[in-house]
């Protein structure tokens, strides 16, 4: 055997050690306004990105204006994708229970309708029975009935590009509180609308993204 077939194997199992230890997983959860739950999970550790989008429902690549008109069947959800080694599927899902109200079956907060409501969506049964323990722990810290869906995983929209990084972008827009940045109009948008709020008052100390 040939030294240079040594080194051209080496250099192979290398970059398929590289390829596995890059691996990432990802969840895809619906928690009301995707720009807020993108928010709170990039600052998560071992979070490497949040996508927002649209999924659950029947139309192909839907867009906002329909999926927010009611509808399509769409959620407005995030697909978090994650390296396993530095987080768990555990740990992300224990987080968001705890950063949405998983008790109202209308919505979130202030946004009211089918596509705020809260869901986890699974595609493996691994992924199911991870979710269905997180639901049950979670019901049971909180003392309520939590309503939040396990469902089986469909095709994922990414949503339009204005909708991605949302919550610091830094673009001029005409807002009802006057023209703002995406980033100011995003916290003006997130307090009126009480999400942290209810969240305190359902989580108090748990609620792992709020704070003051």
């Amino acid at each position: 055997m040939s030294f240079r077939f040594l080194s051209l194997l080496a250099l192979t199992l290398a970059a398929m050690t590289g390829l596995s230890a890059a691996r990432a997983d990802t969840l895809t959860v619906a928690g009301g306004c995707f720009w807020c739950v993108e928010a709170d999970f990039e600052s998560v550790a071992g979070v490497r990105s949040v996508v927002s989008g649209y999924t659950g429902g029947t139309l192909k690549n839907p867009t906002y204006k329909q999926v927010s008109a009611g509808g399509t069947g769409h959620y407005e959800a995030v697909q978090i994708n994650y390296d396993p080694r530095r987080i768990s599927l555990d740990q992300l899902l224990a987080l968001f229970f705890r950063s949405v109200d998983p008790t109202d079956a209308g919505g979130q907060f202030c946004d009211r309708g089918d596509s705020y409501r809260t869901a986890i969506f699974v595609s493996t049964a691994a992924e199911q029975q991870a979710a269905q323990k997180a639901r049950a722990e979670a019901q049971a810290a909180l003392g309520q009935k939590i309503v939040t869906p396990i469902l089986k995983a469909g095709t994922f929209y990414k949503a339009e590009d204005y909708h991605q990084n949302y919550y610091k972008g830094s673009k001029l827009i005409l807002t009802r509180f006057g023209p703002k940045r995406q980033a100011e109009a995003y916290k003006r948008y997130r307090e009126a609308c009480g999400r942290d709020k209810r969240i305190r008052a359902l989580w108090g100390n748990g609620a792992p993204f709020v704070h003051g």
